[in-house]
This record gives C-alpha cells, structure tokens and sequence, in this order.
C-alpha cells in the first residue's frame, strides 16, 4: 500500500522561533513541502544538527533528530548511519558550525562519502552568538569582532566539498524555495554524501547580504541556474552567457555558436564555476557536480561482537620488533 503524505505530517506544533524575517523560514518551509515528495514515513527521517542558529530546526519537524554539539553533527551522523543506514539522514548546520570548528569533520565524512545529506546554512556571519565574522565573512565585512574589516579571504563551501572529493555539490538560495526544494530531492536521490550549500540571509547580523543576486527583482540578472547539458544563459530576456575561453569562464552573449553547456559530471568544470563570484559574474545556483562512487559502510570486521573479545585480547600487534 502506497501511502501518500502531506506537508502536515512533518510539521509539529512546536512554535518556531527564529528572528522575524530569517532565512531559516524558508529553508524550513522547503524542506517540509519536499519530503511527502519523496514517499518516506516521517520516521524514516533524521535530522541532525549542530549549534547555530540552525542547529533549532530539528525541533521543528515532525521526524527523530539530535540537537547536537557544536560542529560535531557530521560526527554524529556518521555513527547513525553507520548503524542504521535504512534511515535518510540529513545534517543541517551553519557556516561557523561546519567550516570552522567543524570543518574537520566535514572534509572527511565528504572524503569517506557517508549516505547522509548535508546542508548548510550560509548566512556569512556567526548569528545566534550575535554577530562575529565566520569562516565565510565577507574580505572588509564589518562585525563585532571585525570593527575594522575582515581582513582574511573567506573559505568557498564549494570548492572545499569538491577539494574533499564530496560525490554532490550544489547551491541554492533562501529566497527561491521552489528551486531550493528541487535541489534538496536531488541531494535525496544521490547515492552517497550530499552536500548544498544554501545563501541565507540573518537579517539581524547581515541583513541583504546576498539580496544583489537572491530578490525576485534581480535573480534573472545576476544568478545562473545549472541545468545539465544546457548552456549557462542568464538575464531576464536569456540574452547573455557564460562562455570558456582558454579554460577561463569569460562574459558573453547568448547567440554565438558553441556556447559551453553544464556538465555537472566534470570535476574541473565543477571546480570552475565554483571560483565565480559576484559581481563579476553571476552565481551559479543548482548542481555542480554529481558523480557516484563507493558508500562507506562500516566493514563486518569493525563489527564484532562480545565473543569475539578474548580472541581480540590475545591478538599479536601487527608490528615485529627487529
């Protein structure tokens, strides 16, 4: 028997506290409209997260879930997946969260390619503590601790996923939550370690940070959706495009022959348009890169049992002493 859910069976009536006017709104509202979509019971869900502003959404749905420690929710998740993979898990944590005291953890259960979907929340700033500079802050974003300027370059969330051999990597953004939530199943649908990077405004701390490319008013203009096998064409009228030039992305218009058309399968075109910044160039907002590799399952020799121990004890080391 099939059963068909709805939007309502992975909402709870827990009051949702976020800031008034938080990206985090729509990522919730997203991810919840998403889910009836993909067929599965509310508890064959979990939500695991770290600390951050983004750390409270676990709370607000209606699916098992672990409000973790700080930049340890992959960790976390890694261990439930390795003990009950017939759970979808998904990792939901923040710029700080994952890419500073985290970010150990999250090259290597990219590196490991654990079945779990990661997404994080960018908002370029350390929100829930009230507003230090993070490790995607903006060159000369001024914060708390920041009066002057940032005055380092910012970590790309892309591009390390890619650097850490992720099998998926993505973007999307706060403001367009129909293409958001196109995303996220297809995050669900790759076999392997999921990662979406999502621009989210904290309207608190950096208020219309990404509003130059995320509002309706300009999104045509300034952003890119990847569509697979078709060419990276933007503007309201489709009129202008993204061409390679000497292995260089380069601005140009949408009728010349030849156009460069996505291949979300090459790792140096995923590495290419994860260098793009705006303004410069309009950002690329979709798939970057998919490719399938081996899962990591936890071998039958890590899992032993309680008889197994004396023979374990009185194992010989695996070195010899000359």
């Amino acid at each position: 028997m099939n059963t068909k859910y709805k939007r309502e069976d992975f909402t709870n009536a827990t009051e949702v506290r976020w800031c008034p006017g938080c990206g985090d709104y729509a990522i919730l509202a997203a991810l919840q409209k998403m889910l009836p979509e993909l067929g599965l019971p509310p508890e064959q869900h979990v939500f695991v997260s770290g600390i951050g502003c983004a750390g409270r959404l676990p709370y607000y749905m209606n699916t098992y879930g672990f409000h973790t420690i700080h930049g340890r929710a992959t960790a976390v998740a890694t261990g439930l997946k390795a003990m009950r993979d017939d759970l979808t898990v998904w990792v939901i944590t923040g710029d700080g969260d994952a890419l500073s005291i985290g970010g150990n953890h999250l090259i290597h259960i990219l590196r490991r390619n654990v079945n779990v979907n990661i997404l994080l929340f960018n908002n370029q700033v350390y929100g829930l503590t009230k507003g230090q500079f993070s490790p995607t802050s903006q060159k000369g974003q001024v914060t708390k601790t920041s009066p002057q300027g940032v005055t380092n370059e910012p970590v790309n969330p892309i591009s390390l996923a890619l650097a850490a051999g992720a099998g998926f990597v993505a973007r999307a953004v706060d403001k367009d939550p129909a293409h958001l939530a196109s995303v996220l199943k297809k995050a669900y649908e790759h076999p392997g370690c999921s990662f979406v990077e999502i621009y989210q405004d904290c309207n608190i701390f950096n208020h219309g940070a990404f509003d130059e490319f995320t509002v309706k008013s300009n999104r045509a203009d300034n952003t890119i959706i990847l569509d697979e096998g078709q060419p990276l064409v933007f503007g309201a009228a489709k009129d202008k495009a993204l061409t390679l030039i000497e292995g260089e992305f380069a601005r140009g218009l949408n009728n010349e022959e030849g156009l460069f058309k996505h291949n979300s399968h090459s790792f140096m075109d995923a590495m290419r348009l994860s260098r793009l910044s705006f303004p410069a160039f309009p950002v690329p907002l979709g798939v970057y890169y998919q490719q399938h590799r081996e899962k990591f399952v936890l071998s039958q020799e890590i899992k032993k049992s309680i008889d197994d121990l004396p023979a374990l004890f009185r194992a010989k080391a695996s070195w010899k002493r000359s």
